[in-house]
């Protein structure tokens, strides 16, 4: 439950990427009602990084699924971390599956609790 005082993720823009049509579609109505600018969502990592792209370093965070079809994201990370963005991983993937250079970024499991994604975003450095 999150308070209704609590200003949420408002002012804040976040990238979604994310391959599942209806779960981007759930993950952008929840960040939205969370107050969140949304950029995508982008369903490949082709279109993370031309998202990403035209961001002009005005990106707060990101939300990101690790498996896009054929392709993972990983190379959305690495664009992130080179801009020191923050990002969530959302998946149905074991941690084990998540490379050591990710480490430290969270995982949450889908289906994911609203405000748990959250308290997460916010543990993550979200700007």
């Amino acid at each position: 439950m999150i308070d209704p005082g609590d200003p949420g993720l408002k002012g804040r823009r976040l990238l979604l990427v994310e391959d599942d049509y209806l779960i981007a579609a759930d993950l952008t109505r929840t960040l939205e009602r969370l107050g969140a600018e949304v950029l995508g969502p982008a369903g490949s990592v082709e279109d993370a990084l031309d998202l990403l792209a035209t961001a002009n370093g005005r990106l707060d965070g990101a939300v990101l699924d690790i498996n896009l079809g054929d392709e993972q994201v990983f190379p959305v990370a690495d664009a992130l971390m080179a801009q020191d963005a923050p990002f969530v991983f959302v998946t149905g993937y074991d941690a084990v599956v998540i490379p050591e250079a990710y480490g430290a970024a969270p995982r949450l499991e889908k289906p994911v609790d609203r405000g748990l994604l959250l308290r997460t975003l916010r543990g993550a450095g979200l700007r």
